[in-house]
C-alpha cells in the first residue's frame, strides 16, 4: 500500500516537473527557468538526469541565436563554430545528440561507452550539493555497450556529417568495462566500432568511479595503453582519422603531470581533455553530502580544473592541444581556462543548476570578456597568461 502510493507520488512529481520542464524550454527565458529549477530539484538527481535527456532527446528546446565569428575555433582538424561543448556523462548512451546541438554546444561529447553494456555502480550514484553548485557521482560506467551505441550513431551518421561541416563536431568518450582483465584491448576495441563515428575519441583513464582506473595514467602504462589505441587509430577505414585524446584528473602529482606530458608528446596523441571530477574535498564545501564517495564536480572543482590545464600547458609547451572542463558555469570561467591554455571548454554540473539557458550566458559573456581583455577572438587568447 504504502510503496504503491509513492508510486503514485513519484509519477505525479515527474508528470509535474515536466509540465514546468517543457513550459520552460518552450520559452527558451532564462527567468522562468530560475522559477522552475527548484522544482526539478524535487526529483532526485538521477531522475531529473532522465527527464532532461528526454526532453533533449525530443527536440523540446528553443533556437539559438547564431554564434559570433569571435567564437569560432581551429582545432584537431576541424572547425568549431564555439568553443563551449558539453561534456561527457550527460548523454552516455548517444540518445539525444541532435537536441543536445539545439542548446548552441559547439561540439557534443557522448559516452563514456564501454565495450559491453554494464549497469554500473548501485543506486543512489549521484548527489547534488546544492549549496556548492556541485555534483557528487559515482555512476561507475554505466553503459548500453558498443552495439547499442554504434547503431544510434550510424542511425544520424549522415546528420552528423552536416553538423560537422557547420561547425559542430561530435567526440565520443570510450572507457573499459569494469571486469575486463585487458583494458588495452577495451580502448582499442572502443576505436574499431566507434571511431569511424567520430570526430575525435577520448580514452578515459581517470573516473574514479572504475577500480584500477586511474592507474592506467601512470607513465609505463599510459604509453603501452596508447600506442595500442594510436596503432588502432590510424588502421581505421575513413578518410579523415578522428583526432585521439587523453582525459586526465585533476588529483595529480606534479611528476604524473610530467610523465603525462612525456607520453602525450613522444608518441603524438592530439590533444588532452583536463580534467576530470576529483576525489578531493575542499574544505569549504557546506552541504552534508560531501562525504559521499565518488568525483566530486562544478565551482568547486574550477581552480584545481585550471591550475591543472596551465600545468599541462606549459609542460607540453603548448603544442598539445586542451579541452578544459570543470566548474565552467560563467563567460569568466570560460575564459581563465582559455587563457590558461584551453583551445576549447565544456560543461555539464552548470546544466543542473542553471538549465539550458546557461550555455547563451556564457558564450555571450565570454564574447564580451574577450573584447574588453582586446582579444579579436578565442584562439588570440589561448594560453594568454603563458606570455605575460
Amino acid at each position: 500500500m504504502a510503496a504503491a502510493l509513492r508510486g503514485r507520488l513519484r509519477a505525479l512529481a515527474l508528470g509535474g516537473c515536466g509540465l514546468l520542464l517543457g513550459s520552460a524550454l518552450a520559452a527558451g527565458d532564462e527567468r522562468l527557468y530560475a522559477a522552475v529549477m527548484p522544482a526539478l530539484r524535487v526529483l532526485p538527481p538521477e531522475a531529473a538526469h532522465g527527464l532532461a535527456l528526454r526532453a533533449a532527446a525530443l527536440g523540446l528546446l528553443p533556437s539559438t541565436r547564431p554564434d559570433s565569428p569571435a567564437l569560432e575555433v581551429q582545432v584537431f582538424g576541424q572547425r568549431f563554430r564555439n568553443p563551449l561543448g558539453l561534456a561527457a556523462g550527460f548523454d552516455k548512451q548517444c540518445e539525444a545528440v541532435d537536441g543536445l546541438y539545439k542548446m548552441g554546444f559547439g561540439f557534443v561529447e557522448v559516452g563514456t561507452v564501454t565495450p559491453k553494456p554494464q549497469e554500473g555502480n548501485p543506486k543512489p550514484r549521484v548527489f547534488r550539493l546544492a549549496e556548492d553548485e556541485a555534483v557528487i557521482n559515482r555512476y561507475g560506467f554505466n553503459s548500453h555497450g558498443h552495439i547499442v551505441v554504434e547503431n544510434r550513431l550510424r542511425a544520424r551518421q549522415e546528420t552528423q556529417i552536416r553538423l560537422t561541416a557547420a561547425g559542430m563536431p561530435l567526440g565520443v568518450n570510450l572507457g573499459k568495462n569494469k571486469s575486463s582483465a585487458d583494458a588495452a584491448a577495451d580502448y582499442v576495441a572502443g576505436v574499431r566500432t566507434l571511431g569511424p563515428l567520430a570526430d575525435y575519441l577520448v580514452v578515459n583513464v581517470s573516473s574514479p568511479n572504475t577500480p584500477g582506473l586511474r592507474d592506467l595514467q601512470g607513465k609505463a602504462e599510459l604509453r603501452d595503453l596508447l600506442s595500442k589505441v594510436l596503432v588502432e587509430r590510424d588502421l581505421l577505414p575513413c578518410k579523415q582519422k578522428p583526432a585521439l585524446l587523453v582525459k586526465i584528473a585533476p588529483d595529480l602529482t606534479a611528476q604524473d603531470k610530467q610523465d603525462i606530458a612525456s607520453v602525450v608528446c613522444e608518441l603524438g596523441v592530439d590533444g588532452l581533455i583536463v580534467s576530470n571530477t576529483t576525489v578531493s574535498r575542499p574544505s569549504g564545501l557546506r552541504s552534508r553530502q560531501r562525504t559521499e564517495p565518488g568525483g566530486l564536480s562544478g565551482k568547486p572543482l574550477r581552480e584545481l580544473s585550471t591550475q591543472t590545464i596551465r600545468d599541462m600547458y606549459a609542460l607540453t609547451q603548448g603544442q598539445v592541444p586542451i579541452i578544459g572542463v570543470g566548474g565552467v558555469s560563467s563567460g569568466q570561467d570560460a575564459l581563465e581556462k582559455i587563457r590558461a591554455g584551453a583551445s576549447l571548454v565544456q560543461l555539464y554540473t552548470a546544466l543542473v543548476f542553471h538549465g539550458p539557458p546557461v550555455v547563451g550566458t556564457v558564450k555571450r559573456e565570454l564574447e564580451e570578456l574577450l573584447r574588453e581583455q582586446g582579444f579579436k577572438n578565442v584562439m588570440e587568447a589561448v594560453g594568454a597568461d603563458h606570455r605575460c
